[in-house]
């Protein structure tokens, strides 16, 4: 027999599953995937981030991180600068298509999360969303509980 706790875990499993079906069919357009959108829209055309930063931020090993980078400087859409404090450091930044293909997906995306969550009504989406806040702030409190000594992001 299933548990209450492994009924709800799977449904949010489900939901986070289909959720990101529906990311990777709109982000697809313009030619991105929810980790390279996620990324972008972490960055601006300034000051930029550190890529261990974005690593911390996005949950993706370094070397993950570094890959993304890769691909979306291949297209023009990040740039690596040297940090001004550090020059040992490199930051990441928007170039001025990555802004713009940003603000363009952007506004698509949550058009879509729009849609997909207007099944619920707002005072639902309030009480959904505290629910889903107090499991997230557990979880985070939790997670270092979760890794090996050795583990690394």
């Amino acid at each position: 027999m299933i548990s209450l706790a492994q009924q709800q875990y799977r449904m949010i499993h489900d939901i986070y599953i289909l959720l990101d079906d529906g990311d990777r069919r709109i982000l697809r357009s313009f030619m991105l995937n929810p980790s390279q959108y996620t990324l972008l829209t972490l960055l601006d055309n300034t000051q930029g981030q550190r890529l261990t930063d974005l690593s911390e931020q996005l949950f993706l090993n370094k070397s993950t991180i570094t890959r993304l980078v890769d691909q979306l400087e291949q297209v023009n859409l990040v740039q690596r600068v040297a940090d001004p404090d550090d020059r040992r450091v490199q930051r990441v930044v928007l170039t001025t298509n990555g802004a713009q293909l940003r603000t363009q997906a952007k506004a698509t995306h949550d058009h879509s999360i729009q849609q997909r969550l207007n099944v619920l009504s707002e005072q639902e989406q309030h009480q959904l969303g505290a629910l889903l806040s107090k499991l997230r702030e557990s979880l985070r409190e939790d997670l270092h509980c979760f890794q090996a000594p050795n583990d690394s992001l």
